[in-house]
């Protein structure tokens, strides 16, 4: 059989105090008036030393309850039927003993216990704590880290109950908030030194610059220690409640910076005088005041002294004395303790007292089973030395706890600061608050920065990286046509369709409206030509009517000349309707403008040419040709042709006419203002009228070209008409792919290039034997030449 686990190390003189304190307060209780008034309470208290099995020994004893020790005279109602417990410190401990009363309805109230698991009352229903669970610990850690903009920390726990399921409940907390754990590493402090020094290793390594340690106070000091063997980088630690407030560690000046939060601190008054209050007979009494005296003051008492050992001689002041037994400077798990034994006094007092008006009646005869102080504890409702106690559906208390910063002094030491509060009781946003300025880790005054990646700015957006947490990232700029106007954007939203990013790509702004205009280069210079080719065709009719009467005028039919001439100014003058913004009537004048007075251009054309044809049919002996094309024939053909295109564009007029529209899709990041052709059957219709008309004149003038006419006209009007096809078949190709404004653009250029060519071939050389060569306009010249 194995030996029974036995205690082995020093006695922890903060785990006495709390043991002490639970002495003060039956003591404080036993003589109030007020509160169990007549009842007294007794105790017992067993040392479990941490160990599980050892606190599941105790557990059985005290089950069990028919100590003969304990049971010593007729004063006491009871056999030593134990109605609850106090602890333990432990989670690990509590939840063994848990599971061992909680069979048999024994309530266990605990004042160091945090492991959110003991919240389930199905496993643990006899569990009760004065100190917060670890849920809202972890919750409030995690808002910590998330206020502080750490969203890549590393985390470090005790390999227990109460390490790994508290940062089970941090990391759920953390992942909601966003924040990234680098590694979670663990250790117990039975585990071998390789273990400790592994998990010294990494956090040596990482890149993470905040460490969160959910780690037992010894595990810590186990930590530390070996931190210290090698040189790390300085590291941004954040505390659990276990170690934060514990003054043994503040030795370490790696932790200088390091903020947790804490339990409360609070004042008991009479509780330094109780623990300094011991005398040498008290001591020998007790086997666990013998071991902490001997220990604290490296003597022995009594005859048990060997013979190289100092002996006790009375002189000891325990006064004197810096312990963490006499610190009560800091007195927060201590109050824990405080509150649970007078949780299980109230419990009792409500089942075996009747309140009446100011005074109470108790019956200490009254036999009570410990079920019935289970359900009391937790109606328990009260308000002790400022503190209220109450126990939710889950045995807990409500959370409030203090922000602490370990701060360096200029002398080097470190002292716990309070810097703010914690209160899961109060509504959300208003739980967390910081009312003084913390210190960080190396003394630096401004917040540490602890990230994967650094924030992405406006205009990008965060693509994971492939493998790695979701604080791994890489910032993307937004593809064309989006945003991103916050910081760390996980996507990118498109602009509305009239607006455009800016250059940063963080604002969308309203796209800039395009159409050709008077007011810039190109429209200027095209409307300029616009203008010179009208003033060019009217002078040339002043010129041809100044000179009506010469026989160059007279031999080249005047009246369709100036019909030629009026029809190029208005062909010349409706290219000036294609600039400017486009409206409803610029967008019906442009179009329907265009195709008449170019069918009226081309139909005085034609009539010029059928009239050199008839005209040299004419010539011959016999022929009557000329009496079926004379002025009248020629007039109703041009009226004819035009009316036809009238007609055309009526229709396309009544049915779909062209309208302004904006071009959103031609160029993404401007607004093309155009006219939409409304009917593109009626707009190419009337194109392709024109060019009808245009192929049918060209096919006769050149067959007209070799004719003897006047001064070769026929030649004149194939020139220009083989220039007029030749513009409006380029046309097409280059008005379907010119983009935006320079559609227009190229439309204008093609009416002012077929109308100058048109006005060049067929007047200029006439203009030019009347003004500079007029021996030539004559009859005579005329008429050799017709002989030649």
């Amino acid at each position: 059989m194995p030996e029974p686990q036995k205690c082995t190390g020093s006695i922890d003189p903060r785990e006495l105090r709390f043991s002490r304190s639970m002495v003060f307060a039956i003591e404080e209780i036993n003589n109030s008036t007020e509160l169990l008034p007549g009842v007294k309470l007794g105790y017992q208290i067993h040392d479990s030393c941490a160990s599980a099995p050892l606190a599941m020994h105790v557990t059985f004893q005290l089950s069990n309850g028919l100590d003969p020790v304990f049971y010593a005279n007729n004063n006491c109602s009871q056999s030593g039927m134990v109605m609850a417990i106090v602890g333990e410190s432990g989670s690990t401990q509590s939840i063994s003993m848990s599971r061992i009363i909680g069979a048999f309805n024994i309530p266990q109230v605990s004042h160091f216990s945090t492991c959110a698991c003991l919240s389930d009352k199905q496993q643990y229903p006899s569990f009760f704590r004065t100190i917060p669970s670890d849920q809202f610990q972890s919750d409030a850690l995690a808002k910590l880290v998330k206020h502080f903009g750490w969203t890549w920390i590393g985390a470090v726990r005790s390999d227990s109950d109460y390490g790994n399921n508290g940062m089970a409940s941090f990391l759920d907390a953390a992942q909601k908030e966003g924040i990234c754990v680098e590694y979670s590493e663990s250790f117990y402090r039975t585990h071998p030194r390789s273990r400790i020094q592994r998990v010294a290793d990494v956090i040596r390594r990482s890149t993470a610059m905040v460490v969160l340690a959910f780690l037992a106070s010894t595990e810590m000091k186990l930590l530390l220690d070996e931190l210290l063997l090698e040189p790390s980088p300085p590291r941004q630690w954040i505390s659990s409640e276990s170690w934060i407030t514990n003054p043994d560690l503040l030795k370490f000046s790696i932790c200088a910076g390091a903020i947790g939060y804490g339990i409360q601190k609070s004042v008991i008054p009479g509780l330094r005088e109780f623990l300094l209050d011991l005398s040498p007979s008290n001591v020998a009494a007790s086997p666990v005041l013998t071991e902490f005296w001997e220990g604290a003051f490296n003597c022995r008492l009594g005859k048990s002294a060997a013979i190289d050992e100092r002996v006790c001689d009375g002189t000891e002041d325990i006064q004197t004395l810096t312990s963490q037994y006499t610190d009560t400077s800091q007195l927060r798990i201590t109050n824990m303790v405080y509150k649970a034994v007078y949780a299980i006094a109230h419990a009792i007092h409500n089942e075996v007292c009747q309140d009446t008006n100011s005074t109470a009646q108790c019956d200490k005869f009254t036999r009570i089973e410990s079920k019935q102080v289970l359900t009391q504890l937790k109606k328990v409702n009260f308000s002790q030395n400022g503190f209220d106690v109450s126990f939710d559906a889950n045995g807990d208390s409500v959370a409030r706890y203090e922000l602490l910063n370990w701060q360096q002094r200029e002398s080097g030491s470190i002292e716990i600061v309070t810097v703010g509060h914690y209160d899961a009781s109060l509504p959300e946003g208003q739980k967390f608050r910081i009312n003084r300025n913390l210190t960080w880790v190396d003394g630096n005054k401004h917040v540490p920065v602890s990230v994967c990646s650094d924030s992405c700015p406006p205009g990008t957006r965060k693509m994971l990286q492939k493998g790695k947490p979701i604080c791994c990232y890489d910032c993307i700029p937004c593809p064309e046509g989006e945003i991103s106007n916050a910081t760390d954007s996980t996507d990118c939203f498109p602009c509305p369709k009239e607006f455009w990013p800016n250059a940063e790509r963080d604002t969308c702004f309203p796209k800039p409206v395009e159409f050709l205009s008077f007011d810039e280069v190109l429209g200027i210079i095209l409307a300029a030509f616009s203008v010179g080719g009208a003033c060019l065709a009217i002078i040339t009719a002043a010129v041809f009517f100044h000179h009506r009467t010469s026989p160059i005028v007279r031999a080249n039919n005047s009246e369709l000349s100036f019909l030629l001439l009026f029809s190029l100014t208005l062909c010349f003058l409706c290219s000036l309707t294609f600039i400017g913004a486009p409206s409803d009537w610029s967008c019906m004048l442009r179009h329907t403008a265009f195709g008449i007075t170019f069918v009226l251009c081309i139909s005085c054309v034609l009539g010029k040419t059928i009239v050199v044809l008839m005209a040299f049919k004419a010539t011959l002996p016999g022929s009557n040709v000329m009496k079926w094309f004379g002025p009248t024939q020629q007039r109703m053909t041009v009226v004819t042709f035009t009316f036809i295109q009238v007609f055309i564009c009526t229709i396309w007029l009544l049915l779909h006419p062209p309208f302004p529209m904006e071009n959103l899709t031609t160029f993404k990041e401007r607004i093309i203002l155009e006219c939409a052709l409304g009917s593109a059957i009626g707009f190419w219709v009337v194109l392709g009228y024109i060019g009808l008309l245009a192929l049918f004149c060209l096919l006769l003038a050149v067959l007209a070209r070799k004719l003897p006419d006047n001064f070769n006209e026929a030649k004149l009007i194939t020139f220009s008409m083989l220039i007029f096809c030749a513009v409006w078949i380029t046309f097409i190709p280059a008005y379907v792919s010119s983009p935006g404004k320079f559609t227009v653009a190229v439309e204008i250029f093609a009416i002012l290039a077929s109308s100058f060519g048109l006005i060049l071939c067929i007047f200029a050389p006439k203009c030019y034997i009347i003004l500079f060569k007029p021996e030539k306009n004559t009859k005579k010249h005329l008429m050799n030449k017709y002989q030649s």
